[in-house]
């Protein structure tokens, strides 16, 4: 009776309806389902609702336009608790691999929203006016005049820009780093229009740094462009100064003009304005709204609205507006609001890990008082520092390298570079009308990952010249699996580095590259490469982990053909590790000290370096 009436507030069709119940039924014979009953039935609907369905029109159509945020709120669920019953529901139903894929990007996309509307609040009050400070509205009739803009209006405007904006762009709304200079371009485009506005003083902060010199003059006179304030933001707010204008410039303005050409914004085209203005902000709010609540029920994604409402904390199922206590109430819920956040934010384990198998060594100690988007800001800029004048092309020095092997590897490099960049392309392109940004996305990434992969493979190269001598390189460097593996590192760590937690192992999968492989260029990376932060060192030794845990021993590995090949035997501990590192027993016989993974790259190091790995 309580599912027929949740289905009935939902306006559920009737295939729906019906198959999520069989689900539910089936699953209840064969597990025991913990907990409300009500919200095991919300995920049998929700996957009901996303399978493709017939249309007159169209052919099929992915999912049946029921919002999931109206689900969970109609099975009194908040949205975390969804994602923690989904995974398991998804593993008793043994759903699609591609399923499971969106609910993890729409679990990502929240997060990142999550943490991008934590820096909102503060960074918005920087700019305009507490909204406690608005005025009371006036009761008014039809044909009155319609009033200015209340800054809780342009708040909440705002943030329904952004997430349109960045719903439409689908590389970047699980990327925490575009994401905030998204949110940064919106603030800038607001604050221009506000400048414009009648009523700009009762918007906009007084206290405002990137206010212009005269604003608060008699003679203040409105210039006819709005100024950009992305370089103050970036610098009041931890961004990135390039890459934010890049998101403006490329993307940012590109898209506010369709938005004007569409009529959802009013105001003038020519230099993005006028949509504060009274006369044309209402019909703008009302547009906007629509539109994203469209776009929200076509792809069956969160509705980020909800980060606005008074009763976010319980839907959300995190007492968020804690997180902005003064540091000296840290209270038990706010530690544990802390946790939840962190806990799904953070996908590569960068928390401490105590396990034995990570390098401690590498990874320098952490500043207690960063955020998620001062460590990926950090990242980005440590990057761009590292791969600063160089091109995606070997240097001068590598070059003359190559050529002086008995067998010059280089075309057989640039040419198996060519053949990853179209594949990465082609794999991660998206469709739909912002296709494009994808591509564009996806072969930058490739770029930086070019870059990045000859000045690594210069460094391997010199490191192994001062250990071989004169040894010709031509046999190492004609290794196939070893220039895709090291290849295919770079870009997961661009990818990491842009948007947590990185791609692995998608990048060796797309590639045909064997983990076995993979694993063994990791270390050879991270000995040439001295410039990587801890964030990416950490992740590193995070997918270390997880090959050495389980991947390399999985049916398929390449690790079974090495093991038959020695005639079915395994190295013993006294093989791999130097005599230093053997404990003597009363017995006189070697008990090893624990192994490491790091352990066992040095001694292959020892014993033979690259060519022997």
């Amino acid at each position: 009776q309580r599912y027929e009436e949740l289905c009935r507030s939902l306006n559920m069709d009737e295939r729906a309806r019906a198959e999520a119940w069989l689900s539910y039924q089936s699953m209840r014979r064969n597990y025991t389902l913990e907990g409300n009953d009500m919200h095991w039935l919300a995920c049998a609907l929700y996957v009901a609702c996303r399978k493709a369905i017939p249309t007159v029109s169209r052919g099929t159509a992915e999912g049946n336009y029921v919002s999931l945020t109206r689900i969970l709120r109609c099975s009194d669920q908040s949205l975390i608790e969804f994602f923690n019953k989904m995974k398991k529901w998804e593993d008793m139903a043994n759903l699609p691999s591609q399923f499971r894929e969106r609910t993890e990007r729409l679990e990502r996309n929240f997060t990142v929203s999550a943490v991008i509307f934590k820096k909102y609040e503060p960074i918005f009050q920087d700019i305009f006016r507490y909204p406690q400070e608005d005025q009371p509205r006036q009761q008014r009739g039809r044909k009155q005049r319609r009033q200015p803009c209340t800054v809780t209006e342009v708040f909440q405007f705002c943030w329904v820009l952004f997430v349109h904006a960045k719903g439409n762009f689908p590389m970047i709304s699980d990327d925490l780093v575009n994401s905030y200079h998204l949110l940064l371009c919106a603030l800038d485009l607001v604050y221009g229009n506000a400048l414009q506005c009648p009523n700009r003083k009762e918007l906009l902060n007084p206290h405002f740094k990137g206010l212009p010199e005269d604003f608060h003059s008699k003679d203040y006179k409105v210039s006819s462009d709005p100024p950009c304030i992305i370089e103050k933001l970036c610098s009041l707010h931890y961004g990135l100064v390039l890459e934010a204008k890049g998101i403006k410039e490329h993307f940012w303005k590109p898209y506010i003009r369709k938005l004007f050409d569409k009529k959802l914004l009013k105001g003038k085209d020519e230099n993005l304005t006028g949509f504060l203005d009274p006369g044309n902000f209402g019909d703008s709010v009302k547009a906007i709204n629509k539109a994203y609540e469209e776009y929200v029920l076509s792809v069956g994604n969160l509705d980020e609205r909800i980060f606005l409402g008074e009763d976010a904390d319980e839907e959300i199922g995190t007492l968020t507006r804690c997180l902005n206590t003064p540091s000296g109430m840290e209270t038990a819920e706010r530690v544990q609001v802390k946790h939840n956040l962190q806990q799904h934010f953070d996908r590569s384990k960068s928390l401490r890990i105590t396990t034995p198998l990570t390098g401690r060594k590498y990874i320098k100690e952490s500043n207690p008082y960063v955020t998620p988007v001062s460590i990926a800001t950090y990242s980005l800029s440590r990057l761009h520092t590292m791969l600063a004048g160089l091109k995606n092309a070997p240097s001068e020095n590598l070059e003359q390298i190559l050529r002086s092997c008995s067998r010059d590897p280089s075309q057989s490099i640039a040419n198996r570079v060519k053949e990853m960049h179209e594949v990465y392309c082609q794999s991660t392109q998206s469709e739909g009308e912002f296709s494009n940004f994808s591509k564009d996305v996806a072969s930058k990434h490739f770029r930086r990952a070019e870059m990045l992969y000859y000045k690594v493979l210069e460094s391997v190269i010199e490191q192994e010249r001062k250990r071989l001598r004169d040894t010709d390189l031509s046999a190492i460097l004609e290794q196939d699996v070893f220039h895709r593996s090291l290849l295919a590192c770079c870009l997961e760590i661009i990818t990491f580095t842009y948007n947590p937690p990185g791609n692995f192992p998608f990048v060796t999968e797309i590639f045909d590259i064997p983990v076995y492989h993979f694993y063994k260029v990791i270390e050879v990376f991270i000995r040439a490469e001295d410039g990587l932060c801890r964030e990416v060192v950490k992740h590193l030794n995070h997918i270390e982990e997880q090959i050495l845990e389980s991947m390399a021993w999985k049916r398929e590995s390449v690790l079974w053909d090495r093991i038959r090949e020695n005639e079915n035997k395994v190295p013993t501990c006294e093989e791999v590790m130097p005599p230093q590192n053997f404990e003597r027993s009363a017995g006189n016989s070697a008990v090893g000290s624990p192994l490491t993974p790091r352990r066992i790259n040095e001694v292959r190091a020892e014993s033979g370096g690259l060519g022997k790995g």
